[in-house]
């Protein structure tokens, strides 16, 4: 009897039939009431949930599903799921880190880029039928920071040093031996040693408001900050007041909150650009991370290994930075 899925991600559509021509059943729940209505109705039969981290999966869905034995999260980030009630229950969960790196790259990458060279307001004068001659920072030979240094970090910190010949410095969890990167010992002291600030590290408790007032203020009036991580890694007021008093010159976030809802505050902003959490999203990314789940899925129920596996309690500290 082929095991049954549980897919909560809205994205993928177009590349379930990876996991159906693996013999999978599928059942699709993306919003909030498919997916209550699913558990309520299948959870008897459900083996596997494939979720992302803002979706999560909680304690009380979990005890919902009796036959769940493994969670599957696209992506990096499992922020969401409840990690102790999986552990709990002896359910494997496993994650896509590293299999989005290179879209999430670009993104950050393509975010700075129209932040420090301000291209929506060039754009939109244009559009107006006006000719203003905007003077903005290039990238060369400045000093990017980088806050966390995993696949993501990686691939932003090689395309910002080989590409755009800037110096890159970065905060992690350990000093990384085997890149050629600077470290710095804290958030602040990252921030103090950047012109730009790159947020490239998962969500979760271990991150939660890394970047504060005291880091904002030591990034300075001409710095910059670039989100494509999770929001609760800044503090979302402080970054607000940041930029409305310019003790930074800008910010670009991908992430928020309360996602979809953004704060007025930095919709009213010019000095911030806004997208909708879609750093991830490539044919390419969404094909390897659907691939990889795939594997996973096959690996465990033939009672082997499952390539990603992420650690439960009580040994979750590798899961910082």
């Amino acid at each position: 009897m082929p095991a049954t899925v549980l897919v909560l991600v809205e994205t993928i559509n177009d590349y379930l039939p990876i996991l159906e021509h693996q013999g999978f059943h599928l059942i699709l729940a993306p919003t909030p009431t498919e997916r209550a209505a699913a558990i309520s109705r299948h959870g008897d039969r459900i083996d596997a949930v494939l979720t992302r981290g803002p979706l999560g999966l909680y304690a009380e869905e979990i005890s919902a599903l009796p036959a769940l034995k493994i969670i599957c999260v696209i992506g990096a980030g499992y922020e969401h799921v409840d990690l102790d009630a999986a552990a709990d229950r002896g359910i494997t969960v496993t994650n896509g880190a590293g299999v989005n790196a290179s879209s999430v790259a670009d993104h950050a990458m393509a975010l700075l880029l129209s932040l420090v060279r301000d291209i929506p307001r060039c754009d939109a004068a244009v559009r107006r039928g006006e000719w203003p001659k905007i003077m903005r920072p290039s990238l060369a030979g400045k000093r990017l920071g980088i806050l966390g240094l995993g696949a993501v970090g990686m691939a932003i910190a090689k395309r910002a040093s080989n590409g755009f010949d800037m110096t890159v410095s970065y905060h992690n969890r350990q000093n990384r031996k085997d890149v050629p990167y600077d470290f710095c010992s804290t958030p602040t002291e990252l921030a103090r040693a950047s012109d730009f600030l790159i947020v490239a590290t998962p969500g979760g408790v271990g991150t939660r408001h890394l970047i504060n007032r005291q880091v904002l203020d030591a990034l300075g009036p001409n710095g910059f900050i670039v989100n494509i991580a999770r929001a609760s890694v800044v503090v979302t007021a402080d970054l607000i007041s940041a930029l409305e008093q310019r003790r930074i010159a800008g910010a670009a976030l991908d992430v928020f909150d309360a996602e979809p809802q953004v704060p007025d505050a930095l919709k009213f902003l010019a000095n911030v650009i806004l997208t909708p959490h879609v750093a991830g999203l490539s044919p390419e990314a969404i094909q390897g991370t659907v691939e990889m789940v795939g594997r996973n899925l096959v690996a465990f129920f033939a009672g082997e290994p499952v390539l990603t596996p992420i650690n439960l309690p009580n040994d979750l500290t590798s899961a910082v930075l």
